[in-house]
C-alpha cells in the first residue's frame, strides 16, 4: 500500500493519531534503549556513547527491527506493527507506510544533534591547549591523521579493491580523535595536567579540525561527483581559509559577541544567540560547498575564547544529551551487522576488512606517540594510546559517510566495529598502562596553562 492508499483509506485523525503514536514510541524506545546500555556501560567505566550505539544496534535493522531507518530497506516489526494498529484503529497494512512518512522528521532532529555536537566540539578546542606542548602535539597530530589515513586508504584500495571514495572515506574515519573518552580517563587518573595528557589533550583538538576538513572534502568531492584535481584543490583551500578565518574569528568577534550578550535580558538568551552564530556558520559553510557539519564545528571554534563559554557549554549540553543521543541511535540502528557473521562464509571477506581498519586504527595512532622530538621524559606510549579512541567524532564521520551514501553496508559495518573497537579499547589499555604510575616527577604542566576542557570532567 502506497501514501496516496492510505491516505485514501484513512481519515485525518486516524492519520494524525498514527503519526503522532508512531513518533512518541520511537522516542521513548530510543531514550529508554540508550539510558539503559548507558547506564551499564557507565559503571564499568566506559563511554555512554558506545551504549547509545549498541542501542540502536539492539533495537534496529541488525536486532528487534522497532527502529528502522527508510535507507535499509528491512520490515518493521511485527508486534511493533500490531500494537500501532491496535491504538489507532488503522489497518496494519497502512503502519509501514506512516512509519516511513514520519522517519525524516525523527533524522531532522538527528541531524540537530549532529550539529549541536559539533559545535561543543569546537566550544571545547580551547586553543590556548596547544601553547604549553605546541610543536610536540602538532608534530603528533600531523602524524595521527596521515599514518591511519595513509595506511587506512590505499590498504583497503590495493588489498580489497575498495573505490576510491569509500575507501578515502573510510581512511577519514580513522583520523580522528575523542578528546572526551580520553580526558575523562586522564582526568580520572589525574593524568591531564602532565606532558603526556596535554600533548594528547592539543594534539586532539587538531585532529578534530583536520579530521573535519577532510570530512567536508570528501563528502563534498562525492555528492557533487567530481574527481578533478581543481575541484579538490578548491575545496581543500576552501575548507582551510574557513577553519583559519573561525580562528582568527574567536578573537575579534567573540568579544562583540559577548558585548551583545551581556546586553540580552530575556531568558535562554545564550542559547539562542548561540545558536544564531551555530545556524550563520552552517549557512556560509553550506554556501560555499562545504558541509554544514564544518560549519557547525567552526561556529564553536568561534566562540571558544568567549567569557561565557563555560555557560554556552551549560546551556548547549543539555541539547546535546538528547538529540546526540538519537543520531547515535540512529546511527547504530541502520547497521546491518549480519554483513560481518563470522558463522557465515560470504561475510567473512567483510570481517578480514574491518580487522584490517581496526589494526590500521590501532597502530596508526600509537606510532604517532612516537612521532615528536622533546627533551624532557615523556611515556610515548601513554600519548599513543590517548591518541586511539575515535568515540563520538568517529560516529559522526560514519553517521554522514552513511547519509550521504558513500559506503556500502561492509564498509559500514567495518567502520562501526573499528570506532567500537577503538573506543572500548583505549580507556582499558590506558587504566592498565597508568594503574602503577604515579604523575609527578617533573612531567606536570602549570595549572595556568594546562588544558582543563569544560564539560567532558
Amino acid at each position: 500500500m502506497d501514501l496516496p492508499q492510505v491516505f485514501s483509506v484513512l481519515s485525518t485523525h486516524e492519520v494524525e493519531v498514527a503519526e503522532t503514536l508512531i513518533g512518541v514510541i520511537n522516542f521513548l524506545l530510543i531514550f529508554l534503549a540508550a539510558r539503559t546500555l548507558a547506564e551499564i556501560l557507565v559503571r564499568v567505566n566506559l563511554p555512554t556513547i558506545v551504549g547509545e550505539l549498541l542501542a540502536g544496534v539492539l533495537i534496529g535493522a541488525s536486532g528487534l527491527h522497532l527502529l528502522i531507518p527508510p535507507s535499509t530497506g528491512a520490515q518493521l516489526n511485527d508486534g511493533f506493527v500490531s500494537v500501532i494498529s491496535s491504538l489507532a484503529s488503522i489497518p496494519p497494512a497502512a503502519v509501514p507506510d506512516l512509519y516511513f512518512e514520519t522517519f525524516p522528521s525523527l533524522q531532522a532532529v538527528a541531524t540537530l544533534g549532529l550539529y549541536a555536537l559539533l559545535f561543543l566540539t569546537g566550544l571545547e578546542s580551547e586553543l590556548e591547549e596547544l601553547v604549553a606542548v605546541g610543536v610536540q602535539a602538532f608534530t603528533v597530530a600531523m602524524a595521527g591523521v596521515i599514518l591511519p589515513f595513509a595506511f587506512g586508504t590505499f590498504g583497503l584500495m590495493f588489498l580489497f579493491q575498495v573505490e576510491l571514495i569509500p575507501a578515502v572515506f573510510a581512511g577519514a574515519s580513522m583520523t580522528a580523535t575523542s578528546i572526551g573518552i580520553t580526558a575523562s580517563v586522564f582526568g580520572e587518573l589525574g593524568y591531564l595536567k602532565t606532558r603526556e595528557g596535554q600533548i594528547v589533550i592539543g594534539a586532539a583538538v587538531l585532529d578534530d579540525i583536520l579530521g573535519i576538513v577532510i570530512l567536508a572534502v570528501v563528502v563534498a568531492l562525492a555528492t557533487g561527483g567530481n574527481l578533478e584535481i581543481a575541484p579538490i584543490v578548491k575545496l581543500v583551500l576552501a575548507a582551510a581559509v574557513f577553519v583559519i578565518a573561525a580562528i582568527v574569528l574567536s578573537r575579534t568577534a567573540a568579544p562583540a559577541f559577548d558585548w551583545v550578550l551581556d546586553r540580552l535580558k530575556a531568558p535562554g538568551a545564550v542559547v539562542v544567540a548561540s545558536f544564531v552564530i551555530l545556524v550563520l556558520s552552517c549557512f556560509v559553510a553550506t554556501a560555499i560547498g562545504l558541509e554544514a557539519a564544518l560549519g557547525a564545528f567552526a561556529a564553536g571554534l568561534i566562540l571558544s575564547s568567549s567569557k561565557n563559554n563555560h555557560a554556552i557549554q551549560q546551556s548547549v549540553l543539555p541539547l546535546v544529551s538528547l538529540f546526540a543521543t538519537i543520531f547515535f541511535v540512529l546511527v547504530g540502528a541502520g547497521m546491518d551487522l549480519s554483513v560481518i557473521n563470522p558463522l557465515d562464509p560470504s561475510s567473512r571477506a567483510a570481517l578480514v576488512v574491518a580487522g584490517f581498519m581496526l589494526l590500521v586504527a590501532i597502530v596508526g595512532k600509537i606510532a604517532a606517540g612516537w612521532c615528536f622530538v622533546i627533551d624532557k621524559p615523556t611515556d610515548r606510549l601513554v600519548v599513543g594510546l590517548g591518541m586511539m579512541p575515535r568515540g563520538e567524532v568517529g560516529l559522526i564521520f560514519l553517521g554522514l559517510g552513511t547519509s550521504a551514501g558513500l559506503l556500502g553496508p561492509s564498509l559500514e559495518a567495518a567502520v562501526l566495529l573499528m570506532v567500537i573497537g577503538t573506543t572500548f579499547l583505549a580507556p582499558v589499555l590506558l587504566r592498565i598502562v597508568l594503574k602503577d604510575k604515579t604523575p609527578g616527577g617533573g612531567n606536570s604542566i602549570p595549572d595556568e596553562v594546562a588544558a582543563n576542557p569544560v564539560g567532558l570532567i
